[in-house]
């Protein structure tokens, strides 16, 4: 059993492993992540163009570009640069949408030879596609030149107040993600860090040599990183679940992957799914004696918080285990990251039910990845998680100061 004097220290150890010199990287870009309560999405903060400005987006793991409202400047970006419809990088952003035969084959006529790029445009919070978006490029500090879609303005609506676009991390050729690896000339890793206030993702390789940085890298637990033909969200394979130590059964196999998102607040369960996790976790909140109260909407079931006691993972509550590869393999969820507190005398179940035909049967959401370091590396197709920080007297708030996080131009 680990004394209280290594646990004490680990937030000292998190703020040394993003506030070492930029130096004792091998290329690598952190950015500050913060919350905003009212729409539950997560934000970091770019500053682009020429003059620069900064501006607030919305993160999305599963996002596939840049996108930004463009018209929103204060002032035109004289750094800005039209990517015309007959380039290489006009075809790769497109990627799917468009066949190379029928692209090849207009570059023949002269008109279209000299028309911007259209591409398309998706806030995936709402759903809401446009396709007359324009593929541009301009300067992200220190010196990245970017690629990123100028997109309409009612393209923002459900985006959080103040936020001008998306940063999609996914693993297609033109995310936000993928040309900063290629621009910074670092591994292909994302070590996401969320918190209810503020927190980092960073890009590129962690000091994994020296101490103590090293501590919490081994502290990770690896999954495989599914590959899924039809989309680059991240998912990885939930084989089953447990709730306090017991099997759930299910009515329907749990296959396909569970994706991960921050754009989704709590974790989503098809119907089926949802029904059958309902209804242990209920049991096994019935033999610690929590009452359960009327449901408060988004959730599905919910609990006076009178008599729950509270420790330093969150309310005294069923602990929920997502085994993955094998049994000795699993996710951790505490009461921190499984119960909302609605109320002074009320708490609600964080995962909620998704519907009958979901496009993914299981999606872990924003609430449950708070405070678990969570790597993405996709040279090695693996994600990496730490057990919730809190477990070790810490959280993904305490990288803030220490973070070597700063604002980036596009």
């Amino acid at each position: 059993m680990a004394s209280s004097s290594l646990l004490l220290p680990l937030s000292l150890t998190l703020l040394y492993l993003l506030s070492v010199p930029s130096s004792a990287y091998k290329s690598s870009l952190a950015l500050p992540v913060i919350k905003d309560h009212s729409t539950h999405q997560y934000l970091t903060t770019l500053s682009y163009g020429t003059p620069v400005e900064e501006a607030k987006f919305v993160l999305d793991l599963g996002g596939s570009s840049l996108w930004v409202d463009c018209a929103s400047r204060t002032a035109p970006s004289a750094s800005l640069a039209t990517i015309f419809h007959r380039s290489v990088r006009c075809l790769t952003a497109k990627g799917p949408e468009i066949e190379t035969h029928r692209w090849l084959s207009s570059l023949a006529n002269p008109v279209d030879q000299d028309q911007a790029c259209q591409i398309s445009a998706e806030n995936t919070i709402t759903g809401k596609k446009v396709a007359e978006g324009e593929l541009v490029e301009d300067l992200f500090e220190p010196s990245h030149q970017l690629l990123f879609t100028c997109a309409p303005t009612l393209l923002l609506n459900g985006l959080a107040t103040g936020a001008k676009g998306m940063v999609g991390l996914d693993r297609s050729r033109t995310s936000f993600s993928s040309q900063v690896f290629h621009s910074v000339g670092t591994q292909r890793k994302i070590s996401l860090c969320l918190s209810p206030s503020s927190g980092v993702v960073q890009f590129g390789n962690m000091v994994q040599e020296s101490q103590p940085g090293s501590e919490i890298l081994r502290s990770l637990t690896f999954t495989p990183l599914l590959t899924n033909p039809d989309q680059n969200h991240p998912s990885i394979n939930v084989n089953s679940v447990k709730i306090n130590g017991k099997k759930v059964s299910f009515d329907t196999p749990l296959g396909g992957g569970a994706q991960l998102s921050t754009v989704v607040p709590y974790t989503t369960l098809q119907t089926s799914i949802y029904a059958n996790f309902e209804s242990a976790y209920l049991k096994a909140a019935s033999v610690l004696n929590m009452s359960r109260v009327s449901p408060v909407s988004p959730f599905g079931l919910c609990f006076s918080s009178e008599g729950v006691g509270i420790s330093q993972v969150g309310p005294n509550v069923p602990v929920i285990d997502l085994v993955l590869q094998s049994e000795m393999v699993k996710w951790s969820i505490y009461g921190r990251n499984s119960m909302v507190q609605v109320s002074d005398d009320v708490m609600c179940l964080g995962f909620v039910d998704g519907g009958e035909n979901p496009r993914n049967p299981i999606v872990i959401g924003g609430y449950q990845l708070e405070d678990v370091l969570v790597q993405f590396d996709f040279d090695t197709s693996m994600v990496g998680f730490s057990p919730s920080l809190l477990t070790r007297h810490a959280s993904c708030s305490d990288l803030k100061s220490g973070s070597s996080a700063q604002p980036i131009s596009v």
